[in-house]
């Protein structure tokens, strides 16, 4: 598993898919709250005046000269939910980004969340 110290230090670097095509930019990373080992990242993408942010698992991501290479498909990851460049991710949409990629959503015990942004 990539160590949280490390991945921060790959901010601005691209993110690939299994295949090698760019996704876009590493912008932020999301840890699980219950572990607080990175869990998923935030992929800055779109034209320069219209650009979002998608939301990518980091399981099985492995670090590159100068990329972060996830297990999931581009075409996949761009169609995942996104949220504006200065937004944070609403408590009620994380379940979504997990069912997008098939993965089970685990809030806490008493309903926290399961992401929290580093």
């Amino acid at each position: 598993m990539i160590q949280i110290a490390d991945i921060r230090e790959w901010r601005t670097h691209d993110v690939v898919d299994a295949d090698g095509r760019k996704i876009g930019a590493l912008e932020g990373v999301y840890v699980d709250t219950r572990t607080d080992e990175p869990a998923m990242a935030t992929v800055q993408i779109g034209l320069p005046t219209r650009q979002r942010l998608v939301f990518v698992p980091l399981d099985g991501a492995v670090v590159g000269p100068g990329y972060v290479k996830v297990d999931y498909d581009k075409a996949l990851v761009k169609k995942s939910p996104s949220i504006g460049t200065d937004d944070i991710l609403p408590a009620a949409d994380e379940p979504a980004v997990f069912e997008h990629y098939g993965l089970t959503y685990r809030p806490g015990v008493s309903g926290e969340r399961q992401l929290a942004r580093r």
